[in-house]
């Protein structure tokens, strides 16, 4: 019995040993990708010469947004809406970069900023959850805790299972119901 004790202790440090090189195997290779990525696509062109279209450059601006590049991808991401009004891109196109440039700004604290994008997102898209739900942090941020929940009840009644917006209307709850109590003492 005590020849096992440490046979299993062995193998449990093994075990967690092959866990850990899979999940470092895993980062490397997303990293690299997104490497490879932002080359194909001229992340890395410093000349910026190269003549690029809606898709490269959003496509561009989500790798950069994936490695918190955001002032880079945010220049890329009104680029991109540059030429999607040019080209009269579909609604649901201008409401993933008005999404995405949104994103962008909040990273940056720039919430106000944001919150014009995620309107404007919004308004090519009306029942867009992801943007609805980004539009209420931005205004949770700016101190709008009524605005947030009216919308992150809105996300719910579009997505009723969605995680997201049912963390922050219960973290809003508490929130409002710890101000409550602390007034009423």
């Amino acid at each position: 019995m005590n020849d096992l004790l440490p046979q299993a202790y062995l193998l449990g440090l093994i075990a967690l040993l092959g866990v850990a090189a899979v999940v470092v195997a895993r980062q490397i290779l997303r990293v690299r990708q997104d490497e490879l990525a932002m080359a194909r696509l001229g992340g890395n062109d410093k000349a910026g010469g190269t003549p690029r279209d809606v898709t490269t450059l959003y496509e561009l601006a989500s790798v950069q947004l994936r490695k918190r590049l955001y002032a880079e991808a945010q220049v890329n991401l009104k680029q991109a809406l540059k030429l999607a009004d040019a080209e009269n891109a579909p609604a649901e196109a201008r409401a993933l970069m008005e999404n995405a440039l949104g994103f962008t700004l909040a990273a940056q604290n720039n919430y106000a900023a944001a919150v014009r994008h995620y309107r404007a997102a919004l308004r090519a898209k009306a029942d867009y959850p992801v943007a609805i739900n980004n539009l209420a942090f931005a205004l949770e941020k700016q101190s709008k805790p009524d605005e947030a929940r009216t919308l992150y009840e809105r996300v719910l009644q579009l997505e009723a299972t969605n995680k997201t917006a049912r963390k922050r209307l219960s973290i809003l709850e508490r929130r409002s119901g710890q101000e409550a109590g602390g007034k009423a003492s």
